[in-house]
């Protein structure tokens, strides 16, 4: 139970040292409706196993993954057969199969190509373009696809596949304001907005108009909320934090980044969680995390 799942899509920033933080400070039941409007990677989400879950997110290559394998378009047998042999060119070819998958992807926008570069780019990256072209370079690992490393990513697509055998769950490509105006008074809503001054891409772009508009909503939402930003690190302090989310709760904890691209630029950072609700005591867990044991 106390395992963190690891999504199939890595993300720059994922929450898995977080997770445990995450889990002990939300109160769900059967009858909530888990929403994040800020899905990334899903890993939060992924491991709390709400019962009812709405994943929302702007980029629609992320959405497209998820929803095929909901539909039975992507599993862990196609998953299995696509790396296998693709990671063979790869090892062959080098980076100049890489590229090929890269403008093959840019092109067609096929999900497993999606996974493939995800997997085989310079540190797991998902950035893009001005014209939402995947641009992250190659991460010059030919033999990154080992027998190991495809079971691990097919175990992951599994996972999935279990959760949304077992529990109502839906995935939509729209902006946070559309999902969280659309949620129910029985809805929980998790947001993992891109932090300010720390990760840009084409499709995440953010600011601080961005984050008072989020708080806003989510005020009108009146429903119960849990925000991930960051607090501070060695070289500065998150001012939005106090000036826009000084009326919530918070709760800290350090974390450590791998993704800069020399060591000396991988810091620690605070980690803030921001609720409008009181924090949990750590002995008063959900039922839900009693109630759900996938593979068991």
């Amino acid at each position: 139970m106390n395992k963190v799942f690891v999504p199939p899509i890595k993300i720059q920033g994922i929450k898995t040292k977080l997770v445990p933080l995450i889990k002990e400070n939300i109160k769900l039941d059967k009858n909530t409706v888990w929403v994040e409007p800020f899905m990334g990677s899903g890993v939060v989400g992924f491991n709390v196993c709400a019962e009812q879950a709405v994943f929302a997110d702007i980029n629609p290559h992320i959405i497209q993954f998820y929803q095929q394998i909901k539909n039975k378009q992507i599993d862990g047998y196609i998953v299995r057969q696509f790396l296998e042999e693709n990671g063979q060119l790869l090892s062959q070819k080098g980076q100049d199969f890489y590229y090929e998958i890269r403008n093959r992807f840019n092109e067609n926008h096929s999900s497993l190509d999606f996974l493939f570069l995800n997997r085989s780019c310079f540190n797991g990256m998902i950035r893009f373009n001005k014209d939402y072209k995947f641009n992250v370079p190659y991460g010059h690992k030919d033999q990154r696809f080992a027998k190991a490393y495809i079971t691990k990513i097919v175990n992951q697509v599994k996972y999935v596949e279990e959760c949304l055998h077992n529990f109502d769950w839906h995935f939509y490509c729209q902006s946070f304001e559309k999902t969280i105006q659309q949620i129910n008074e029985n809805s929980f809503i998790y947001c993992d907005p891109p932090y300010i001054g720390r990760h840009i891409d084409y499709y995440d772009s953010w600011n601080e108009d961005l984050e008072i508009k989020l708080k806003e909503i989510l005020l009108k939402s009146k429903v119960k909320f849990m925000l991930s930003t960051w607090d501070k690190n060695i070289y500065r302090t998150n001012d939005c934090v106090q000036k826009i989310w000084g009326f919530c709760n918070k709760i800290t904890q350090q974390h450590f980044y791998h993704i800069g691209a020399k060591e000396k630029n991988r810091n620690s950072i605070i980690e803030a969680l921001m609720t409008n609700y009181e924090k949990i005591p750590l002995f008063n867990h959900s039922p839900i995390y009693q109630q759900h044991v996938l593979f068991s």
